[in-house]
């Protein structure tokens, strides 16, 4: 049976290496893998999905509405935007970070109030985590994407060890030990 995993989060937070580390990890298992970047912008401040598909044979990197089992999110207000994605009895790992968008920075809006209550309203499994302290706990704020893949690592798959594997293949080994422990510290080991 075919997984997909839709990656939100806001350019220069790390989707793209989480969607690598999951991938990596996936196909370590044996599965077909497909990774897409689907829109966004690769500068800081810019929305950025991705997704990642696998199982026996995946045709496509592509989720429809209604289709993700997880969806793992970077920042608040894009894991409400995304949260149509998610499948009914799917789980939403959202990071508690909230970063304005532009529209917030230059007064234009109002950064929206009370987003996690109002997605587990509409009947969403919220695994709210607090990343970026983990990360900072960890070392470092630029591991938030690793304490993330942790947390998510629980809910598809616990072998603590493959997905070790997947992060020291896909980060350079001076930071290894740094996303190690953010890895283990959002798995909540």
């Amino acid at each position: 049976m075919n997984k997909s995993v839709m990656i939100v989060g806001v350019g220069g937070q790390g989707t793209l290496l989480a969607s690598r580390i999951l991938g990596s990890a996936m196909l370590e298992k044996g599965f077909d893998v497909k990774v897409g970047e689907v829109h966004g912008m690769s500068q800081r401040g810019g929305s950025v999905v991705t997704y990642v598909r696998f199982g026996e044979s995946v045709n496509s990197p592509v989720i429809e509405r209604g289709e993700a089992d997880v969806l793992l999110a970077f920042e608040q207000l894009e894991a409400a935007r995304a949260l149509p994605y998610l499948k009914s009895g799917g789980v939403a790992v959202v990071n508690t970070q909230k970063i304005d968008p532009m529209s917030v920075v230059t007064g234009a809006a109002q950064y929206p109030e009370g987003l996690l209550p109002a997605m587990k309203e509409k009947g969403a499994k919220v695994l709210d985590v607090d990343a970026l302290a983990l990360a900072e706990q960890a070392g470092s704020q630029k591991a938030v994407n690793v304490v993330l893949i942790g947390a998510m690592a629980r809910q598809l798959e616990p072998d603590v060890d493959l997905w070790l594997r997947a992060v020291k293949a896909c980060v350079p080994e001076r930071f290894y030990e740094l996303n190690e422990k953010a890895f283990r510290l959002g798995f909540g080991e």
